[in-house]
C-alpha cells in the first residue's frame, strides 16, 4: 500500500513538473497612458526586467489615445527588434501613435468593441494635421512597420503596408475599404478582415489562448515613481528647458565675480540633466565626463591662460557636444542604422533650447528686465546719478597750457579768465593778487590748477 502511493506521488511530482515545464512566463507591460518619455522609461525597464526574468512572451496592453511621435517610434522599434514573440492586446483604444505600437507587434488581439487607427500627425497647440513633411516620414514609418511582418506563403502581404497609409494620409485609397477623402481607423471586426488583428479577445486570458498559449504565468510591469520622475526629465521639452539653464547659468557666471546663484543654477542643471540619462542608460558616463573636460577648459582660459583661444573653444565644443549627444540615445547608432528620427528631433531640441537662452540673456541684461530678476554683468553696469554716481566734464583739460589771468585774490582758490572765459582754479603757488598773469598747469578732478 505505502508503495502504491509512493507511485502515484511521483507520478504526480512528475505530471506537475511537466505541466510547470510547459507554462509559458508571460510578461505584461500596460501601455495605458499618453505616449511620452515616461511611457518609453517604462518600455525600456520593462523589456530588460522580461530579459532578466527570462520570459517567454511580451503582451503589451494598450489603451491609449497616442501622444509624442519621437517616443511611439522608440517603442516601435525596441519592440520591433524584441527577440520574443510580442503580442499585443487592444483594450477598447489603440489611436495615434497606439495603432503604430500595435502595428510592430507580433499579432494583435482586441476587444470586440475596440479600435485601432488614425495615425494622421497632429500640432499638439491645436489639433490640426501637421505639414505634409511629417506626414511623408509617418507614412513610411507606417509601411516600414507593417512590411517588417513579410508575406505569407502565397505572397501575400501578412499586414497591408497600403492599409498603414491609409492610417495616416486621408489621400490614400484602399478599394474595398476606404476611399480617398477620410483617414482610416478598424473597427475590431474590420482589422480581422483586413488582417490587422489575428482575431478579438474580452480579456488578457483570452487573448493568450487565442495566441495558442493555454498554460501560462503573468508576471506585470510595475512602475516606481523614480520611473516616472526620470521620465518627467527625460522629456525632451524639460530638456531643454535645462540646457536653457545651464547655458544660462554659465554665461552669467562668466560675468560676475565669484562664484554665486548662477553657477548652482547651471550645476543644478546638468545634474538634473546627465543624470536620469545616465541611469536609464540613454547616455553613457563619457558624456559626462567631456561635459566636465569642458568646464575644466574654460575655467584654464579664464582663470590661467590670458585671452581667449584654443581652451575656450574647446570647452565650449565639449560641453554643447555632450548636451548635444546626451540627447541622442545610445540604440540609435546601433551597428548598420541611425534613427534619423531620433538625430533630428535632438537637433531641434538643442537648437530650440540654445535659442532660448539666448533669449533669456538678452532680456534679463536689459534695462526692460524686472527689477529683482535681471542680472547685471561687471562689464554691463551702468555708473547711474541716482546711484550716487556723478558725472565729470572733462572738456576743461584742453585748457591746461594757456595763459590766465587772476580775476580775484587767489587764496589760494579763486577766479581766472582764460579766453574771455571766467573758471574758478586753484594757485599752486599760495595767495596771488588779482591782475597777475598765470599759467594753466593741470586738470585733476575736475578742477584747473594755475601758476
Amino acid at each position: 500500500m505505502n508503495r502504491l502511493i509512493s507511485f502515484i506521488a511521483v507520478i504526480l511530482l512528475t505530471l506537475s513538473a511537466a505541466s510547470a515545464q510547459e507554462s509559458k512566463l508571460v510578461y505584461l507591460l500596460p501601455l495605458d497612458d499618453e505616449i511620452g518619455s515616461t511611457t518609453w522609461q517604462h518600455t525600456r525597464r520593462a523589456l530588460d526586467e522580461a530579459d532578466r526574468a527570462g520570459a517567454d512572451i511580451i503582451l503589451v496592453h494598450l489603451n491609449t489615445y497616442g501622444g509624442s511621435v519621437l517616443h511611439a517610434d522608440s517603442i516601435r522599434t525596441a519592440l520591433l527588434h524584441y527577440p520574443k514573440p510580442v503580442i499585443a492586446f487592444v483594450d477598447n483604444n489603440a489611436a495615434s501613435a497606439g495603432a503604430l505600437i500595435a502595428l510592430a507587434c507580433d499579432s494583435v488581439y482586441m476587444r470586440t468593441d475596440a479600435t485601432m487607427g488614425a495615425v494622421t500627425v497632429v500640432n499638439g497647440s491645436d489639433g490640426s494635421a501637421a505639414p505634409d513633411k511629417y506626414q511623408s516620414y509617418m507614412r513610411a514609418m507606417m509601411r516600414a512597420t507593417a512590411e517588417s511582418h513579410g508575406k505569407d506563403s502565397l505572397g501575400r502581404w501578412r499586414r497591408d503596408p497600403l492599409i498603414a497609409e491609409a492610417m495616416v494620409d486621408p489621400r490614400v485609397s484602399v478599394p474595398g475599404l476606404i476611399d480617398s477623402t477620410r483617414v482610416l481607423t478598424f473597427t475590431a471586426g474590420e482589422a480581422c478582415k483586413w488582417h490587422y488583428a489575428d482575431g478579438t479577445a474580452e480579456s488578457i486570458d483570452e487573448a493568450l489562448n487565442r495566441a495558442g498559449v493555454e498554460e501560462f504565468r503573468i508576471k506585470r510591469f510595475e512602475p516606481t515613481w523614480v520611473d516616472s520622475l526620470m521620465g518627467f526629465f527625460t522629456n525632451p521639452a524639460i530638456q531643454g528647458i535645462l540646457i536653457m539653464l545651464i547655458i544660462g547659468g554659465i554665461y552669467f557666471e562668466l560675468q560676475t565675480p565669484g562664484m554665486g546663484f548662477p553657477s548652482v543654477v547651471a550645476i543644478m542643471a546638468a545634474v538634473l540633466y546627465f543624470l536620469p540619462m545616465y541611469l536609464t542608460g540613454i547616455a553613457s558616463s563619457w558624456l559626462i565626463l567631456i561635459f566636465l573636460i569642458g568646464l575644466l577648459l574654460l575655467l584654464l582660459e579664464l582663470f590661467v591662460i590670458p585671452g581667449f583661444g584654443i581652451a575656450g573653444i574647446a570647452g565650449i565644443v565639449c560641453i554643447a557636444a555632450s548636451i548635444l549627444i546626451g540627447l541622442i540615445e545610445n540604440f540609435s547608432f546601433e551597428p548598420g542604422r541611425i534613427d534619423t528620427s531620433v538625430v533630428s528631433q535632438a537637433l531641434i531640441t538643442f537648437v530650440a533650447a540654445v535659442a532660448a537662452a539666448a533669449g533669456v540673456i538678452v532680456f534679463l541684461s536689459s534695462r526692460f528686465a524686472p527689477k529683482g530678476i535681471g542680472i547685471r554683468s561687471e562689464l554691463t553696469l551702468c555708473q547711474d546719478i541716482d546711484k550716487g554716481y556723478i558725472g565729470v566734464d572733462t572738456s576743461l583739460a584742453s585748457l591746461v597750457g594757456k595763459r590766465a589771468t587772476a580775476l580775484t585774490d587767489m587764496r589760494p582758490g579763486g577766479k581766472v579768465d582764460v579766453d574771455g572765459n571766467t573758471y574758478d582754479a586753484v594757485s599752486t603757488i599760495g595767495f596771488v593778487e588779482s591782475g597777475t598773469g598765470l599759467t594753466v598747469c593741470k586738470f585733476e578732478n575736475a578742477q584747473l590748477y594755475v601758476r
